[in-house]
């Protein structure tokens, strides 16, 4: 395989949590209140994919020694307007505002700052303290989270299908480390490579959830955005790795449409291949090999994925079975022959990935 790209060589891509193949049935809703918000988010995301920020003077804060190994956030306000970053409410150490959108966010910041640090020695999602940045309050009715490879970016949803999107903490993880795949493998985001990278996605920010709340794999739920549906909504998240097509099925949403197995994987030209629908099986298979080796997930099956990001052999535009050989060879240097590399051959193999 191919080195991975020099970090300065890197172009940022936008990412968001909500796929634009749901956003586009629900802009052809019956309902107009959910039709417009729908076409509004996919206005404004088309937008956000071609704007780079720009630090406004003073904004972008520096980490001195003494802060090495602790996180640097920021977070600002929108408004309900669409310039970024934003009026700063809250900046690291500041005392709780009176706006939870905005103190969800700072902690789902922290949350993913520690699970990154306390789990895998990594500062920040760059691994050499990067402070974080969010804007919450993102334009009117705005459907969607994102990182825009300089921060992450937050609407309050339209209340008829979405709720706030700093409600879940795996989608403020998911988005997050969406830089820390921009920093390490820099997997393309297209097809295969980009199905992989919204799928280390799922599985870290499923890690932040479990990591911030104690919980081993056999009592995790597996779902990313549990919580962010209305509740009229026939639903209980925007996807589960456990049973990747079940998230929901609704009238206005639609079926979950995300394959377990390679004999289900969908060619498709939209949503950049796919990656959002694909992203099911690998995402299972993380799910297979965590929960068949128990305990804390982030621990084994999270340390080898990890360690496959930011080993230094991944090709930006690796392929399923790519990367999971290289899974089985992270296994077998940090653990030899042992029930790791059992458990991680046993999970690409039920779902169809080949690993040789």
């Amino acid at each position: 395989m191919t080195p991975q790209t020099p970090a300065s060589h890197r172009s940022p891509v936008f990412c968001s949590i909500v796929p634009p193949h749901l956003l586009e049935h629900l802009a052809h809703s019956s309902n107009p209140a959910v039709a417009a918000a729908a076409r509004r988010t996919l206005i404004a995301d088309a937008s956000a994919r071609t704007f780079r920020i720009l630090p406004l003077p003073g904004t972008a804060p520096t980490l001195g020694p003494a802060e090495a190994g602790k996180p640097h956030r920021t977070i600002y306000d929108c408004e309900r307007g669409t310039d970024l970053p934003g009026a700063k409410v809250r900046g690291e150490g500041d005392a709780a505002t009176g706006d939870a959108t905005v103190n969800r966010a700072y902690a789902g910041l922290g949350a993913t700052f520690d699970l990154f640090l306390d789990a895998f020695g990594h500062n920040s999602i760059d691994g050499a303290g990067l402070p974080l940045l969010a804007s919450v309050h993102y334009d009117e009715k705005y459907g969607n989270a994102f990182w825009n490879g300089e921060q992450m970016v937050f609407g309050d949803g339209d209340d008829e299908i979405f709720l706030d999107f700093t409600l879940p903490v795996d989608v403020i993880g998911h988005e997050l480390a969406h830089g820390f795949t921009q920093y390490s493998a820099n997997l393309e985001y297209f097809s295969q490579s980009g199905a992989l990278n919204e799928s280390v996605s799922d599985v870290f920010g499923s890690l932040v959830k479990q990591y911030a709340l104690g919980q081993g794999a056999d009592q995790a739920d597996w779902l990313i955005g549990e919580g962010l549906f209305h509740p009229n909504v026939e639903g209980t998240a925007l996807r589960s790795m456990k049973a990747p097509g079940t998230a929901y099925d609704d009238d206005v949403l639609g079926k979950d449409p995300q394959p377990g197995h390679m004999d289900d994987y969908v060619r498709t030209g939209r949503d950049n291949g796919g990656v959002h629908i694909n992203s099911g099986i690998p995402n299972h298979a993380f799910y297979l090999a965590a929960t068949e080796l128990g305990g804390n997930a982030w621990e084994r099956a999270g340390q080898i994925w990890y360690d496959v990001m930011t080993g230094g052999t991944l090709a930006p535009e690796a392929r399923f079975s790519e990367f999971a050989a290289a899974t089985v060879a992270a296994a077998r240097a940090r653990y030899g022959d042992g029930e790791e590399i059992q458990a991680v051959l046993k999970a690409w193999s039920a779902v169809g990935v080949p690993t040789d």
